[in-house]
């Protein structure tokens, strides 16, 4: 269990590391291209999940209850089922801010970063981001290379 846990923490940081650190590499496109991460941590996903159902937990997680999810937690294997969740999710929001930022031009190293310690500051981050990013360039649309207000 525990090497799976911790295999699974190393294997998605070659992935973080190359959005974040090498975005406009033609390596990291490729790399990024590909569903393969997810194919991997997903099997480890089902795997862990499989192994800790039982029936006291299925019926748990059918009717969730904040006191019947947290003893279902409090046990190893789902522990780590829940962690490699977050991994799959956060790098697949992380993927999904790294293409955005590819397609727009949009600077998404922070998002990126905060997005690997927390997918859903991450992408709050680059909403904003894409937000102000926006009202910016609508706001320089009219001005020429030099500032000065283009004449039609």
């Amino acid at each position: 269990m525990t090497g799976l846990f911790n295999s699974a923490n190393l294997f998605v940081l070659p992935f973080w590391a190359l959005m974040i650190l090498l975005p406009n590499w033609k390596v990291t496109r490729k790399v990024m291209e590909s569903y393969q991460p997810f194919v991997v941590l997903g099997a480890a996903y089902v795997y862990l999940f499989v192994t800790s159902i039982t029936p006291e937990n299925a019926a748990a997680l059918s009717n969730p209850q904040l006191a019947d999810i947290a003893k279902f937690f409090s046990n190893e294997t789902a522990a780590a089922t829940g962690w490699i969740h977050f991994l799959v999710m956060d790098l697949f929001v992380g993927r999904w801010i790294y293409w955005e930022g590819q397609k727009t031009g949009i600077w998404t190293i922070h998002s990126l970063a905060l997005c690997l310690f927390s997918g859903p500051i991450g992408i709050l981050s680059h909403i904003f981001t894409s937000c102000i990013f926006k009202a910016f360039s609508k706001g320089c649309e009219g001005l020429t290379p030099e500032g000065k207000a283009a004449v039609n």
